[in-house]
């Protein structure tokens, strides 16, 4: 891992799950290994705005939580597969919530954060 300039605050639950889920596309990622897109190249397109230098970063973040777990096959060229642990399976009701509120305030989510970037 890489040496934190602010020391980890890890007092309650959000704390700690701040620090699982933090980054941009961890959230969707989890979501996407469980819909069945599990290949790096399905995942990339799936999230095309990210890098993969990015994706990759996360995904192996993710691993190290022991939210994903990645198998290698042992052909040519290497095929990677990464899929949800029964831990992370239990992040799924709480994504799919999430996600749900999301699309009922739709509209004035959109308002609001288009209102902050027009913002100075």
């Amino acid at each position: 891992m890489k040496n934190r300039k602010i020391p980890l605050n890890l007092n309650c639950g959000l704390d700690l799950i701040g620090e699982v889920l933090y980054g941009k596309w961890k959230i969707r990622l989890i979501w996407f290994i469980h819909k069945g897109h599990k290949r790096p190249s399905e995942l990339q397109r799936k999230i095309p705005d990210a890098s993969r230098r990015v994706l990759n970063i996360q995904l192996k973040e993710l691993e190290e939580h022991e939210l994903i777990s990645k198998v290698i096959y042992p052909v040519v060229p290497p095929k990677v597969e990464y899929s949800l642990t029964d831990f992370g399976l239990t992040l799924i009701p709480v994504i799919s919530v999430l996600g749900n509120w999301g699309d009922e305030n739709e509209i004035r989510l959109r308002n609001v954060i288009s209102k902050t970037i027009k913002s100075p």
